[in-house]
């Protein structure tokens, strides 16, 4: 089963790129990869079945319909945050869950 067509907004794209960057420089190349892989294998995951993630109870009317679901593997501190529209799972964040949630969803990637 192909599951839906998976697209990441430009933040996501964003968080992952400097997630893979700190871990390269405080972990090493192997598990920077592996947390790219992570992200690839969840987001597949959740292609084939978008209700896997829970629903997400935030005020502001940016993040209405929001879905998230923690990595697979030894990332699952952090969370995927996306929304189904029509055929295509829309990849919104990627942060890890230790964060001010509503505020840094709404903040630009790379923001502390």
């Amino acid at each position: 089963m192909p599951g839906l067509n998976i697209q990441r907004s430009p933040d996501a794209t964003e968080d992952i790129r400097l997630q893979t960057i700190w871990y390269d420089e405080h972990a090493g190349k192997e598990i920077a990869e592996r947390y790219v892989s992570s992200f690839m294998e969840t987001a597949r995951s959740l292609g084939k079945q978008p209700d896997l993630g829970r629903i997400c109870h935030f005020r502001s009317r940016k993040l209405a319909n929001l879905r998230c679901a923690c990595m697979e593997g030894a990332f699952g501190k952090h969370l995927v945050f996306y929304r189904v529209v029509g055929d295509t799972l829309y990849v919104f964040r990627v942060l890890h869950g230790m964060r001010d949630l509503p505020r840094r969803l709404l903040d630009p990637p790379g923001t502390e």
